[in-house]
């Protein structure tokens, strides 16, 4: 006998939610969306789920409510929350397309009779399986693992988002999905129904660089067959955020517990053209190699280079593209339209991962401040980027003050040479000291705190709060050094090394930090 399973997205809880009050909970696609004025975040298992949820989110609200206007898009806004007999009334149209397990069109599946049966671990980056290391799992391919309903359906929707290219076991191969490659900003607002407004773009969009809309644009659930025709430009956006970059089917089983998932079989399905813009990614316009989003990089954190997030006056010449859903949000806020309040203040979430081919290294999630001038205010963003570049100066400077320190300590025959000066064993054993100090890393992480502080206190006080920033890097600097001094001697030898790298750092720091003025 053959058994029947069912899992219905819609009313079924797999969606990890936190309430205003803190308190974590579990909810259907109908309640997460019905009661998000009162829910604070959904956060997923990984950032990219995070993210994924969130753009599923985003579909089904921009299938329900559009907006296709300013005018739309603030009623929305002004509204306790979302019209539930609106969205009830969509989610019950469509609720037999939200089934996990359904017998005849699964959510999100296909099935693929090229491929073979394996664990559900290769639909997941953080489980060690293919090229992937262990990173936050223990479970192997060997080993397999054993996924609740709930658990299988937020690791499918992450896998046709986050997808990587590489082998398939069959002639054609993986791709990588939309949201594979740089990082996916999200606006946070006070509540989960605010976050997805403020990343509410006008739909149908208007940007003819983005999206190709067609009259055939739907979420990949409303269609006859997702992967049919096949096609390398998405109809719209909703067949874009929805993308079904995997031929993907569950092989449910009873146990003892209920319903689990343990195997499935996967093969490559729809592949995008990378040339399209994410509305959540920014981008960097190389002339040589295109657009380039912006990625984690495992020692260098993201607010170092946040100016260029809220750099809007570059587009026309076409340097860099900040995300639309930032676009979108300036213009809310701009003088002929004001539907927002310039001075309010959200959160920038940065979420993603770094990965190289088909291997992942590691997820990330970053949050900024985000005072909405941040986004018209173009003296602002100068300010902010001043700051940043004196920042970097000061890092830099750091480092050539150690070096200096390394040189006496570590070669001999460096006394009164320059750095061009020494041979390449040299500098490799001042470079290994320098790092073994962490003086760069101590500089960095000095900063973090107070750099989230200082974003704010710009937008609001500006030129004596840029001081204030300015005073706190040379305070960091001199303190980043002291602490890698410690890593010399008390001889003679080291404490001439210690002056002369004192000496440079605040030479240095007089010229770049002049405590009289700040020009910008």
């Amino acid at each position: 006998m053959t058994l029947s399973f069912s899992f219905n997205l819609v009313d079924e809880p797999w969606l990890p939610c936190v309430r205003l009050d803190g308190a974590t909970v579990t909810l259907s696609l109908r309640d997460a969306l019905t009661q998000a004025h009162r829910l604070q975040t959904l956060t997923g298992d990984s950032p990219p789920q995070t993210a994924a949820l969130h753009r599923l989110l985003l579909a089904i609200l921009h299938r329900v409510f559009g907006p296709d206007d300013y005018e739309e898009w603030t009623e929305l806004w002004q509204a306790e929350a979302f019209e539930a007999d609106r969205l009830e009334a969509y989610l019950d149209d469509w609720r037999h397309r939200f089934d996990l397990f359904d017998s005849e069109r699964p959510f999100y599946q296909a099935a693929d009779r090229r491929v073979k049966a394996k664990s559900t671990i290769n639909l997941s980056h953080d489980r060690a399986s293919g090229n992937n290391a262990t990173l936050f799992d223990h479970h192997t391919e060997a080993t397999g693992e054993t996924l609740t309903p709930a658990q299988a359906a937020r690791v499918l929707v992450t896998g046709q988002a986050y997808g990587l290219a590489g082998l398939s076991g069959i002639t054609q191969k993986f791709t990588d999905g939309p949201c594979a490659g740089g990082i996916i900003f999200l606006v946070e607002g006070d509540n989960l129904k605010q976050t997805c407004l403020l990343n509410m773009i006008m739909y149908p969009p208007d940007d003819e660089d983005m999206f190709r809309h067609t009259g055939q644009d739907k979420p990949a659930w409303e269609m006859d067959d997702p992967f049919e025709p096949e096609r390398a430009f998405p109809f719209g956006y909703l067949d874009y955020l929805t993308w079904q970059n995997r031929h993907v089917l569950f092989q449910p089983e009873q146990s003892a517990s209920g319903i689990v998932v343990r195997t499935m079989t996967m093969g490559p399905a729809l592949r995008f053209e990378p040339t399209l813009f994410d509305t959540m990614k920014h981008y960097r316009l190389d002339d040589k190699l295109g657009a380039l989003a912006a990625s984690f990089s495992e020692d260098r954190v993201l607010w170092r280079d946040s100016a260029a997030f809220f750099t809007f006056t570059d587009s026309s010449s076409k340097k860099v593209r900040p995300p639309t859903t930032f676009r979108w949000l300036r213009e809310l806020i701009g003088p002929d339209i004001g539907y927002l309040e310039k001075h309010r203040r959200y959160r920038c979430l940065a979420l993603g991962m770094s990965k190289k081919q088909a291997k992942v290294f590691f997820f990330r999630e970053e949050r900024l401040p985000l005072p909405l001038n941040y986004l018209t205010d173009e003296g602002l963003v100068s300010k902010l980027a001043y700051a940043l570049d004196h920042t970097a100066t000061v890092a830099f400077d750091l480092v050539q003050a150690a070096r200096r320190v390394g040189m006496v300590l570590q070669v001999s025959e460096a006394e009164g040479k320059k750095w061009a000066e020494l041979n390449r064993n040299a500098k490799s054993a001042i470079n290994d000291w320098v790092a073994h100090t962490g003086v760069e890393r101590h500089y960095w992480a000095s900063l973090d705190i107070p750099f989230q502080t200082f974003m704010v206190t710009l937008a609001q006080d500006g030129e004596p709060a840029l001081k204030r920033w300015l005073e706190r890097l040379r305070e960091t600097a001199l303190d980043a050094f002291e602490q890698a001094a410690q890593y010399t001697g008390d001889d003679g030898r080291s404490f001439k090394a210690v002056v002369r790298g004192r000496s440079y750092l605040k030479y240095r720091l007089d010229e770049v930090l002049p405590k009289d003025k700040v020009e910008t």
